[in-house]
């Protein structure tokens, strides 16, 4: 008999009543060190003060009008977003996969707005993950997502990671754009070199082929950039966020430049909940919190700190872990033994983790995450790596 939940999840036995800051806390009062922030959403942890009130604020106000009128709260967050990145414009969705797909239909509406519409394919890379709805497995390609649910839609192409010749020799005159993520995150917390990153670029400047970012996992300072292609000193044409927008309330956007979105008049897109009022008050504060540089510079000191942490518990458990990769508080503990076997014995220490590809625990933790909890995380870190040595 199927649960009335669809079991499309493996879930873990455990549930969370309340949370606070970087702790989750179960019915019975058992707390847990949240290292996975709902897989890189919750940026400013459990029940932020200044969420909760902006929220509350905004709930007793209105909740929901559509898009057919002015919302002022997303107006607001539009500007924001443009005022501190390449974008001209922004539209709002309730997640990544809804970015996605808004990525993909923009940027083939550029070329056939351009009068070029045979230019559609899209070059896409292993490891990649941009989402679960059809358009998006078919981007990422991967036997995982896209067993049992063929015919996929057409006009992707999957290349190497981090093969940057193989994309010089892709790109042809039907390439419509290149969609890659910064730092893969699903794909097991990948960063792509500056240098490549910068080379794409110049590769899509050279064909006029557009570049799509997947920010949505590794933006919002993640990285401890606002968005993780600022280190390269590159910016796309199109771009994708959601997670850590809306600090644990559903937000995604997709930021275009005015020419990217050329071909988006009114009709060719629309979203009923997509940037509501709620969200969009949200995401105005956590924006107002997260884009601030010295909040991203202590994101910076934090990730160095628990990387350095987290080297030492490399180098005390060998035969569990090869290495850490990742940047700022998004990293990774490359595994010897399987993440699930490592994410289950975390669970015995009250601490949450993220399994991901490649082999890979991803630790994903708040970005107002305190020194001591950091303390604390790898120390539980070493006790579940102990249990599994043993």
């Amino acid at each position: 008999m199927i649960s009335h939940v669809l079991p499309t999840y493996n879930r873990a036995p455990l549930s969370f009543d309340r949370g606070e800051g970087s702790w989750a806390i179960a019915a019975d009062g058992t707390r847990y060190l949240d290292l996975g922030s709902g897989i890189a959403v919750n940026v400013l942890g459990h029940a932020n003060p200044a969420l909760v009130e902006a929220l509350t604020a905004q709930a007793g106000r209105i909740w929901h009008v559509s898009n057919l009128y002015q919302i002022p709260e997303q107006e607001r967050l539009a500007a924001m977003l443009v005022d501190k990145t390449f974008a001209d414009t922004v539209f709002f969705t309730n997640s990544g996969t809804e970015a996605a797909e808004l990525a993909i239909k923009m940027v083939r509406k550029y070329w056939d707005h351009a009068d070029q519409p045979d230019r559609t394919e899209i070059l896409t890379f292993e490891g990649a993950f941009h989402g679960r709805s059809t358009g998006a497995i078919a981007a990422s390609g991967g036997d995982k997502m896209v067993k049992g649910f063929g015919p996929l839609m057409p006009g992707f192409r999957h290349l190497p990671w981090g093969d940057i010749d193989a994309i010089e020799a892709a790109v042809t005159d039907r390439t419509a754009a290149l969609m890659i993520e910064p730092v893969q995150g699903e794909g097991g917390i990948r960063p792509l070199p500056d240098a490549d990153l910068r080379r794409i670029r110049e590769i899509c400047d050279r064909t006029g082929t557009l570049l799509i970012l997947d920010e949505v996992q590794c933006g919002m300072g993640r990285t401890g950039r606002l968005f993780a292609h600022e280190y390269a000193g590159i910016t796309p044409d199109v771009m994708m966020v959601a997670k850590g927008i809306g600090g644990g309330f559903p937000l995604g956007a997709v930021l275009a430049t005015g020419a990217a979105a050329a071909g988006m008049v009114a009709g060719t897109h629309g979203s009923t909940y997509g940037g509501n009022p709620l969200a969009c008050a949200v995401g105005a504060k956590v924006m107002d919190i997260v884009a601030d540089d010295a909040f991203l510079a202590e994101v910076n000191r934090k990730g160095a700190l628990f990387r350095q942490k987290l080297e030492g518990l490399v180098a005390a458990h060998p035969d569990v872990f090869e290495g850490v990769r990742g940047l700022g508080l998004m990293l990774g503990l490359k595994c010897r033994a399987a993440p699930a076997d490592l994410v289950k014995a975390c669970y015995a220490q009250q601490i949450l983790t993220v399994p991901a590809g490649d082999n890979t625990l991803r630790l994903l933790p708040p970005l107002n995450i305190e020194d001591a909890e950091i303390a604390e995380a790898v120390e539980r870190l070493d006790r579940a790596a102990g249990s599994l040595a043993a």
